[in-house]
């Protein structure tokens, strides 16, 4: 894993999203404009939190967020989604 130059301020966490889903499970091949934005990444970076809110994720989490959750970003070539902890739903 390469050094990132963004640090997350406050509750926010950058996730990088998984790969989008090429195949069902019946073996059909989904086009790129059908496919579905992921809802899971693993965790690459984390804030501080709040005075009062620790952070309960930590880089290398694994997790799923909401569908519309977060901020898509291209840092050197790799999207990430910068969001809000609050957003994540759940610690796989």
């Amino acid at each position: 894993m390469t050094k990132l130059s963004i640090k997350p301020l406050a509750d926010r966490v950058l996730v990088e999203p998984a790969a989008a889903e090429v195949k069902t499970a019946g073996g059909i091949i989904i086009p790129d404009t059908a496919k579905e934005k992921p809802q899971k990444g693993t965790v690459v970076a984390v804030g501080p939190g709040k005075k009062d809110e620790p952070m309960t994720v930590k880089p290398g989490d694994s997790v799923l967020y909401g569908k519309y959750a977060g901020t898509e970003i291209n840092l050197d070539g790799t999207v990430y989604m910068i969001m809000r902890e609050s957003d994540i739903v759940a610690i796989i």
